[in-house]
């Protein structure tokens, strides 16, 4: 992939992307149970372009078809923390991060709750160096800079490979940057090393020659499970529980589809976000089929532990309780 490219996807991320709901009808499809629940009178998307449930529901205009009468909107971030900024302060409905900015969101008080998780992937992030770099351990991590975004999920594995290294948070220098600040530091050498997500991941592999492009110092694998999880408010799911269940529920189609013609998948994926069709293909490539569910004992206690390594060292404003809000609609049993 040339630069061209790969500047296009990194200033798409800040894109907000708008779909237009259907007039008519009831919230839900023929045949469907969540009929008795008023249907909302819009849903506010927020997604990044890691969410790929989210961007094949927005290409096969699955909601505007499972909620005929209720506007649909799309809303694109950079990265998990300014998706959760905006769920917050009451900008969209739902969204998908991954494990560490609902954990900074808790501890800060935001009005946030679990609705639904992917199983991990932790081959779908990675800590990268340049081709000619020195450092070829992770405890050559020390004294070194790494750009990564704060409060993302490159945070938490950071996190991991510092102790993983036998090193303190302390030993290392973080530079906070957002994904398309961070590929430009690393491109022009103003840091040692870039902890970074897919499908920023996949396109700073294809991006350019062979001697330009990035080598992977350490993946997810063995560092951090990198689990991806569906958020929304205790307001908006409060009163309207089924039309989160349903939304749940198209996720799971959208996915399962994926898996039946991933060409066709690649291709839709490419269009929305602007990837390359080779970039697209390797990000969902690394994904493994991705039901979404709700979250069991063993995610939430997973879970937990991110959160208790971000207080052990003082990284979030206090401890929290993953379980406290992990939502329990009812008829569904408790995580």
């Amino acid at each position: 992939m040339d630069r061209r490219h790969f500047h296009r996807l990194l200033l798409l991320a800040g894109a907000g992307l708008a779909g237009h709901g259907l007039p008519g009808g009831a919230l839900a499809a023929p045949g469907r149970p969540e009929a008795a629940e008023a249907s909302p009178e819009a849903i506010r998307v927020g997604f990044q372009k890691s969410s790929v449930h989210f961007v094949l529901l927005r290409q096969r205009r699955q909601l505007e078809q499972r909620f005929p009468s209720t506007r649909i909107t799309w809303n694109e971030f950079p990265a998990g923390p300014q998706l959760l900024e905006a769920l917050a302060v009451g900008s969209v409905d739902i969204g998908m991060t991954g494990d560490a900015p609902p954990v900074f969101a808790q501890a800060s008080g935001r009005d946030i709750v679990y609705v639904g998780a992917e199983p991990p992937k932790p081959r779908a992030s990675a800590i990268l160096v340049r081709q000619d770099s020195p450092l070829r351990a992770l405890a050559d991590l020390k004294g070194r800079r790494i750009a990564l975004q704060k409060g993302s999920s490159a945070h938490y594995l950071v996190l991991r490979a510092v102790k993983k290294a036998g090193l303190a948070w302390s030993d290392i220098e973080p530079i906070w940057l957002a994904p398309a600040d961070g590929h430009a530091a690393f491109k022009r050498g103003a840091v040692d090393a870039w902890a970074i997500w897919d499908p920023y991941y996949a396109a700073a592999e294809l991006d350019g020659g062979d001697e330009s492009r990035p080598r992977v110092l350490h993946t997810g694998e063995g560092l951090s499970s990198n689990n991806s999880f569906y958020l929304s408010s205790s307001s908006f799911t409060q009163r309207f529980p089924a039309a989160v269940l349903a939304l749940l529920d198209e996720l799971t189609r959208a996915d399962a589809w994926a898996q039946t013609d991933r060409k066709a998948a690649t291709q839709l994926v490419a269009d929305a976000t602007g990837l390359p069709f080779g970039t697209a293909f390797r990000f969902l490539d690394r994904r493994p089929p991705a039901p979404v569910r709700p979250l069991t004992p063993e995610l939430v206690a997973d879970q937990q532990r991110v959160a208790d390594a971000f207080a052990e060292l003082g990284l979030i404003p206090r401890p929290v309780k993953v379980a406290d809000i992990v939502w329990k609609p009812a008829g569904r049993g408790a995580a």
